[in-house]
């Protein structure tokens, strides 16, 4: 053997032994997916999934980096600090736009990703939520959604000769109709604490006026005639609710304990009451006054920055992968009913139309998944997403404003003047 063959022969099993070769002679590219399914039903799933990457991509691993949620936002900074970010990461479209503003994440990347999957593929209005500042690229590529409105059920309306509301006049009216705190028996169960919860149940009716935190330009936009309209609407509701400081488990144990025939809460609601065994009752609304208005939450796979081209590569791929209809079915459909489908092609796919939690709502998921159009959030105005507004609820101001307006009784104009004072000062101080 010459020493050209020796050393060729070396090199090869050099490869082989430390890096890992494929069939082509490249080294393996090892990538780390970081999400917030702890559970172990649920990291089975994503552990099939990552099989199946490997098998169909077999120069490139997966390893799972799975982080109790409470802990996800500060496990991410840790690693950003240490320079040690997972290549792929589960975010709320929320906190991508913390990340996005610390430079973390890589927007060339997800572009690309989203341009593979095919932009056309994703409903109508999510992208819009994912949207950057700037609105020239996106936080993340959406993979899943969860929604909030109001829920009603529809037998008690009828009992009461109450029609399914569709507005805010019509919500008002039957929940004054239902309400009667004497027997303990309330018209609605609707967050009061000082809470993100109230900040994101508010927001749904004050953005429904035509009212946000922010204008086009930046600005705090929070004492005006529509906010305050809205504010007092909120605080006329509240007014048929559970007394106290209401919050996500007073809201779910009153719709579900029968002491409220209304709710606001999300599509988490959903597998409740498909437990407790009469899906067909359940109707759903969104408050609409000059326009309609949900709230909902984004969850995209975004891909961060700092990577070797390799990496980034493999990280394109492996998000790319997540999305085709199968695989991305799969994620969503580990909470059945609760999380909806960001991409069109999921509600044609075996594991959506045959599931038993889908198949007992009927028409409801398809009617929840048209709700993304309508789905608006504060901070968010035309095409810009305001990274300050992480700021603004970070600081509890909107829902101490909401507090105090409904259980505290404070005066609305003084207490709306106060607040938009707070976030002046606050958005200066940035």
């Amino acid at each position: 053997m010459t020493k050209s063959k020796i050393a060729l022969v070396a090199a090869l099993v050099s490869c082989a032994l430390i890096s890992g070769c494929d069939d082509n002679n490249k080294p393996k590219v090892a990538i780390e997916f970081m999400h917030s399914s702890v559970e172990q039903e649920r990291q089975a799933v994503i552990t099939k999934l990552i099989e199946r990457f490997e098998k169909e991509n077999p120069g490139i691993t997966v390893k799972q980096v799975p982080v109790e949620e409470d802990a996800y936002n500060t496990k991410i900074i840790t690693l950003a600090r240490s320079g040690s970010l997972p290549e792929v990461i589960e975010t709320s479209h929320d906190y991508a736009k913390v990340m996005d503003k610390e430079q973390l994440i890589d927007r060339k990347a997800i572009g690309e990703a989203i341009k593979a999957v095919g932009e056309d593929q994703f409903y109508d209005g999510v992208l819009r939520i994912v949207r950057t500042e700037d609105g020239s690229a996106w936080t993340g590529v959406p993979i899943s959604a969860w929604l909030q409105g109001v829920w009603y059920k529809k037998d008690v309306l009828a009992n009461a000769g109450i029609e399914e509301p569709h507005n805010w006049q019509q919500l008002l009216a039957a929940a004054q109709k239902l309400s009667d705190p004497a027997q303990k028996k309330y018209g609605i169960a609707l967050p009061t604490a000082e809470s993100v919860m109230t900040e994101q149940a508010f927001s749904q009716f004050a953005l429904s006026n035509q009212a946000n935190v922010f204008d086009a330009s930046g600005k705090i936009t929070l004492n005006t005639p529509e906010m305050a309209q809205a504010l007092a609407f909120y605080r006329d509701l509240a007014a048929t609710t559970m007394p106290g400081s209401n919050d996500v488990m007073e809201i779910k144990d009153a719709f579900m304990n029968g002491s409220a025939p209304m709710a606001i809460y999300s599509t988490y609601l959903i597998p409740a009451v498909f437990k407790e065994g009469n899906p067909a009752n359940l109707g759903f609304m969104v408050p609409t006054e000059k326009s309609a208005a949900v709230y909902g939450t984004i969850t995209s796979l975004t891909i961060s920055n700092g990577q070797t081209e390799d990496e980034t590569a493999a990280a394109e791929k492996f998000v790319t992968f997540m999305e085709k209809a199968d695989n991305a079915a799969d994620w969503v459909m580990m909470s059945p009913g609760a999380a909806l489908p960001a991409t069109k092609t999921i509600v044609d796919t075996p594991q959506w139309k045959d599931n038993e939690v889908i198949k007992a709502f009927g028409d409801l998921p398809n009617e929840l998944i048209a709700q993304y159009p309508h789905m608006q959030v504060f901070g968010a105005v035309a095409d810009k997403n305001f990274t300050r507004m992480g700021d603004v609820t970070g600081s509890g101001v909107v829902s101490t404003l909401v507090h105090n307006v409904t259980v505290g009784q404070k005066d609305l104009k003084q207490t709306l003047t106060d607040s938009q004072t707070k976030l002046d000062d606050l958005v200066q101080q940035r």
